[in-house]
């Protein structure tokens, strides 16, 4: 029993570990440009991704952002932010997740895995 629970672990832990490491390739490719390489954003144009609270507040938005881009006002640590992000209509939901659990677990976020499945249950919500 202890050999089966064991080896679940592990590959929970190998595909978390898979997900991070696609999704910080992902996020330097699709992201960085606007919310920098350190999370930080840029001034009161694009918000940062080190705010925890604003995260898992919105963690069920945020796949349809990345998918359908935004154009609302959003105020995170009371800084509203106007830019608007842009659809990236073409990632495939795998991209998504990877991108989500890369940015709620980095910068200063500790937040878990995200799979594919979520994604896809979370963009059915906002279409």
């Amino acid at each position: 029993m202890a050999i089966i629970m064991q080896s679940c672990q592990n590959e929970d832990s190998i595909t978390y570990k898979r997900y991070y490491v696609n999704g910080k390739g992902l996020y330097e490719k699709n992201c960085q440009n606007c919310h920098g390489s350190d999370g930080k954003g840029l001034g009161t144009l694009y918000p940062p991704l080190t705010d925890s609270t604003y995260l898992i507040a919105n963690k069920k938005k945020l796949a349809c952002i990345i998918r359908n881009g935004q154009s609302e006002q959003i105020t995170i640590n009371n800084v509203a932010y106007q830019g608007q992000m842009p659809a990236n209509n073409t990632l495939a939901d795998i991209d998504i997740a990877q991108i989500i659990v890369y940015i709620t677990n980095s910068f200063g976020n500790k937040q878990g895995h995200y799979d594919q499945a979520e994604v896809a249950k979370d963009l059915a919500a906002c279409q």
